[in-house]
C-alpha cells in the first residue's frame, strides 16, 4: 500500500508499506527509487516483516524540489516518516546513497525507532577521496562521468552507470528494468543528489553510530569500492562486515540467494 506523508510544507515523500510484523525500512541507491527492493517486499511480509520503501526526494513519487539534497535534510525526511507511521524497533536499510543517508540517519537523530543498521554497498563514510578514503572516485572522475553527462545526456549516463551495478552479466530485461526505474527519476534530483554524493563527508557520522551494524559489500565493486567498507568497519565499533566475493555494487542482484539469506539472518 503506497501513501504520502508531508516531510516539510509542500514537499510530499512517497512510502510503500507491505505487511505486518517488525518494520524494516528501505532506503535506495542513486538514482533508483524504493521499487530496487521489490524482491524483498514479496518475500519478507511471509516472514513476519513489514517493508516500508522510502523513495528520496527527488526521485519514485515523491517530490522533486529544487533544495534539500543534503545528507542532514534526507535523513530528516526519514525521521518524519517514522515519526508519522508510529515506528519502533525498526531496522533501518541503506543501500549505496541510501546507506550514505542511513548513516547520517543513525548519528543525527541517535537511532531513533531503530535497533539495528544495515548498509548494503553503502556510499560512506565519503563517496568521493578523502582522508582515510582513498579508495573512492575523486571529485573530478565524479564531474566527468556523472555531473556533465547528466546535464548533457542524462538517460546515455543512466545506461552507463547501469553497466557498473554488477559484476555479472545481467538479463537484458533485468537492464532494461533498471533504466526504467532510473529514467523515472526527477533530472533535478538526479542532479542534486549526484552533487550531495561528491560533497558530503560522514567520516564524523561513523564513531556515533551506537546500534548493531552490518555491513554488506561487495568485493568486486566498481562504484563504491570496498575500501568503503572497511573504512566503515574500523569506524562503527558496532559493525561487522559480510563480504559477498562475487559481487559488485549490487549484491542483491549478482549473489541473489546469499543475499537473502544473510538479510533474513540479520533481521533476525
Amino acid at each position: 500500500m503506497g501513501k504520502y506523508i508531508e516531510v516539510e510544507s509542500g514537499v510530499n515523500i512517497y512510502v510503500e508499506d507491505v505487511g505486518q510484523g517488525r518494520p524494516v525500512i528501505f532506503l535506495h541507491g542513486w538514482p533508483l527509487d524504493s521499487r530496487m527492493f521489490e524482491y524483498q517486499y514479496m518475500r519478507l511480509p511471509a516472514q513476519g516483516f513489514r517493508c516500508i520503501g522510502i523513495d528520496a526526494r527527488g526521485f519514485g513519487k515523491s517530490d522533486a524540489p529544487w533544495d534539500g539534497y543534503t545528507y542532514d535534510r534526507y535523513a530528516d525526511d526519514v525521521r518524519a516518516v517514522i515519526d508519522a507511521l508510529g515506528i519502533d524497533d525498526a531496522i533501518l536499510v541503506g543501500f549505496s546513497m541510501g546507506g550514505a543517508t542511513a548513516v547520517r540517519y543513525a548519528a543525527r537523530h541517535q537511532g531513533h525507532g531503530i535497533s539495528k543498521l544495515l548498509l548494503l554497498g553503502a556510499a560512506a563514510p565519503s563517496f568521493t577521496v578523502r582522508d582515510g578514503v582513498p579508495d573512492a572516485m575523486t571529485v573530478e572522475e565524479l564531474n566527468e562521468q556523472i555531473i556533465q553527462p547528466t546535464l548533457e545526456d542524462r538517460p546515455k549516463m543512466v545506461t552507463s552507470f547501469g553497466k557498473m551495478l554488477t559484476h555479472k552479466k545481467p538479463s537484458a530485461s533485468s537492464s532494461a528494468w533498471v533504466e526504467m526505474v532510473a529514467f523515472q527519476s526527477s533530472a533535478v534530483g538526479t542532479l542534486r543528489a549526484a552533487e550531495m554524493l561528491r560533497d558530503e563527508d560522514l567520516r564524523g557520522d561513523l564513531a556515533k553510530i551506537t546500534v548493531p551494524t552490518a555491513i554488506f559489500h561487495g568485493e568486486k565493486d566498481e562504484i563504491c569500492p570496498y575500501g568503503l567498507a572497511q573504512a566503515m568497519h574500523a569506524g562503527i565499533a558496532t559493525s561487522h562486515i559480510v563480504t559477498f566475493e562475487k559481487s559488485g555494487h549490487a549484491m542483491m542482484m549478482d549473489e541473489p540467494e546469499k543475499f537473502n539469506e544473510e538479510l533474513v539472518a540479520f533481521l533476525r
